[in-house]
């Protein structure tokens, strides 16, 4: 009786780790999904970051309505201090992509024209990756952009950076709109 026992405890085990090992298959994360336009996008900032009468900018925004909107003094998108605009990245990305240049040379000239003003580059990063490794991404993310300033002119004493990765989201979720509002540099006016 011990031996027929003891091969149906071994059956037992392996049935209940083959379902075990079946139901613990990563998925894999589409990153190459497109944003929706900015009219299909509803997403508001928090509501202590909300500025009255305006919704979220979308990661897509033209560079004239962000300019008309910093214009009257409003924080755009993220946490960046107007009228300067944030830059966004691709997953696990660090570079300045061709369609952020424009942002970031926006930023390069208001610097430029304003030259009491100190600035402060916050690296942030979606929630997917470690702790450990979002804060060394979002590091090089400040740091690219700073690189990029200081490339236009900008003195690097007038620039700080700071990454806080994946902990101070902005849009909180587990999609892809989330994700790509949370990869950004934040530019902050420290004076």
């Amino acid at each position: 009786m011990g031996k027929k026992w003891q091969g149906l405890a071994i059956v037992s085990i392996s049935v209940v780790m083959m379902v075990f090992a079946s139901g613990c298959g990563k998925t894999k994360v589409k990153t190459d999904e497109a944003v929706a336009p900015a009219d299909q996008q509803v997403v508001p900032p928090p509501a202590d970051r909300r500025p009255a009468d305006t919704g979220m900018a979308a990661r897509d925004e033209s560079l004239e309505s962000a300019r008309r909107a910093a214009g009257a003094g409003l924080i755009l998108e993220g946490r960046t201090s107007a009228p300067m605009l944030p830059v966004y990245y691709d997953f696990d990305k660090s570079n300045i992509r061709a369609d952020q240049q424009p942002r970031i040379e926006e930023n390069s000239a208001y610097l430029k024209d304003n030259l009491g003003v100190a600035v402060r580059i916050e690296g942030n990063c979606d929630e997917r990756g470690t702790n450990e490794y979002n804060l060394a991404l979002g590091e090089r993310r400040a740091l690219s952009a700073k690189k990029y300033l200081v490339n236009l002119g900008i003195a690097d004493s007038r620039i700080d950076t700071l990454s806080y990765g994946e902990e101070k989201p902005l849009v909180r979720g587990h999609d892809e709109l989330a994700w790509a509002q949370n990869r950004r540099a934040d530019f902050v006016i420290v004076d």
